[in-house]
């Protein structure tokens, strides 16, 4: 069997509804916090049962019978982060899994400047220390990172954010894709895979040109100082280790930690992936 983590989550359940359209449903598990959300996914032959980071055991059985396991990266940072994926994979090594795929970005290294890049790394680590199969798929930054970031210039038509570096956005469900190809095409990748990245990187100066070409409204970027960034973030609310994740991101673009441009993505889906004005104009149409 082929098991997926986070498989109510933008990632997780794209990857198993390309993974249905290649391998029978009785092929196909999935562990989630709630199976109340799944139900669909159990009504179509998928197995469900639940599993959460916080409770190892629970993943033991998620786990149960595994070939493959798929880990969805949490939306967690530093130690709390490392922690739970570290239970994770043993969980997975318990389990008898034959192989540990995990979701790893394009950037993670041990010295990045953007937290999450670090978190990736150390788990890179807990995989190769297993002496199982493994696989880092290494994914482009997520193009829903910079429509976020872009919430309220679609009000103001001013993308006033910090100096940033070019970053090679990539879409979900051109990572899900691909991420299906290799989970059905097993020990095509051994450890990190090169970056599975769009075709072209984009600063937000080049972002606003997109977003005025697709609304026809204009659109202009202004760079805002790191610390007025940070203090106005502070001032909506946001917690300040959220603030300072948020500036380590311009930090590593600035950097060039997401620049990288690879064709391996457009292999592996079989065409060239998403451009981001799709993206931003099929999300922004929704």
């Amino acid at each position: 069997m082929i098991i997926v983590t986070g498989a109510t989550g933008k990632l997780g359940r794209r990857t198993v509804e390309r993974l249905l359209e290649r391998v029978p449903a009785d092929r196909v598990g999935v562990s989630v916090r709630d199976p109340r959300k799944a139900k669909d996914l159990a009504d179509r032959g998928v197995r469900v049962r639940q599993g959460s980071f916080d409770d190892p055991a629970s993943l033991v059985h998620a786990f149960e019978g595994a070939g493959q396991v798929l880990l969805v990266s949490l939306d967690r940072t530093g130690e709390e982060c490392v922690a739970s994926h570290r239970a994770a994979v043993d969980a997975a090594v318990k389990a008898g899994a034959g192989r540990i795929l995990y979701t790893s970005q394009m950037g993670a290294a041990h010295d990045s400047r953007f937290q999450a890049c670090r978190d990736h790394a150390r788990t890179e680590d807990l995989l190769r220390a297993t002496g199982l199969p493994w696989t880092a798929l290494r994914n482009g930054f997520y193009a829903a990172s910079a429509l976020q970031f872009l919430e309220s210039a679609r009000r103001t038509g001013d993308i006033a954010l910090p100096a940033d570096g070019p970053v090679a956005w990539t879409g979900h469900d051109d990572l899900a894709e691909a991420t299906a190809a290799i989970l059905t095409e097993e020990g095509r990748f051994e450890g990190p895979t090169p970056p599975l990245t769009g075709a072209a990187t984009l600063d937000f100066g080049a972002v606003a040109e997109i977003a005025s070409r697709a609304t026809g409204r204009p659109f202009t970027r202004t760079v805002v100082p790191d610390d007025v960034f940070r203090e106005q973030a502070l001032a909506h609310g946001a917690p300040a280790p959220v603030a300072d994740l948020m500036l380590s991101i311009f930090a590593a673009a600035r950097n060039g930690e997401f620049a990288a441009v690879d064709p391996t993505l457009a292999g592996l889906i079989g065409r060239e992936p998403a451009a981001f004005g799709a993206v931003l104009e099929r999300a922004w149409a929704e």
